[in-house]
């Protein structure tokens, strides 16, 4: 087995919802992009269906930061919220998540109220985003890894059709351009899903700050 280095960690088992494993649990950690777990939870309470498109305004970019990782949306592009969900989740793109939280509650500061309060709802308890995209590093943004457990349960068990998602390793997916349809292709940032055949999915993340984050199903 591979030497693994960690600094918090928690193994936890989804049948017998108990935990096997667990160092520093509970302590604040700075999780990078896995704050998107808890982004597609509260935004899939928000929408009526998965088909309705909506429409990459300037504002949503505006509010991109210029080294995040990005799907490739453009102004003015229409895109299904299905799509948006692939592109939040595989290649962990803000312009997707960013197009998520304000097509679904108005504003980034509204959706991010939504998404603590909805942290407190699953017991995260030591919980507390500023942001939707975890590309953060302010230290009023945290979680810990028990958390990460938390919200990670309730994606796997209550929208398995959304965790299904995370477990693809590559996708296809139209913008509806000014131009024309264009397609793209998205790739998992889990390089797990292809090199260890017990792993199904969920989610990783990186910053300077948080270093590498993952939250693994196997």
């Amino acid at each position: 087995y591979p030497t693994l280095h960690y600094d918090k960690a928690i193994l936890y088992d989804l049948t017998d919802d108990k935990v096997l494993y667990e160092l520093k649990d509970k302590e604040k950690a700075h999780v990078a992009s896995l704050t998107k777990i808890l982004t597609t939870i509260t935004a899939i309470e928000s929408i009526n269906n998965l088909d309705d498109m909506i429409t990459y305004t300037e504002n949503m970019k505006s509010l991109v930061r210029w080294d995040a990782s990005v799907a490739g949306l453009s102004v003015g592009d229409k895109i299904s919220y299905r799509d948006l969900l692939y592109a939040s989740i595989l290649p962990s793109g803000a312009d997707a998540t960013t197009a998520l939280a304000i097509s679904t509650s108005g504003s980034i500061n509204n959706f991010v109220k939504k998404m603590n309060e909805r942290a407190k709802s699953l017991g995260m308890n030591n919980t507390h985003f500023i942001d939707c995209c975890g590309l953060t590093d302010s230290d009023d943004h945290y979680t810990t890894a028990k958390d990460v457990a938390l919200m990670s349960r309730e994606l796997i068990e209550k929208y398995p059709e959304i965790f299904k998602y995370s477990t693809i390793w590559m996708e296809s997916i139209t913008h509806k351009t000014k131009a024309g349809e264009k397609e793209f292709v998205l790739s998992n940032t889990n390089k797990l899903l292809k090199t260890n055949q017990y792993v199904k999915g969920l989610k990783t993340g990186s910053t300077s700050k948080a270093k590498y984050c993952v939250s693994t199903v196997a």
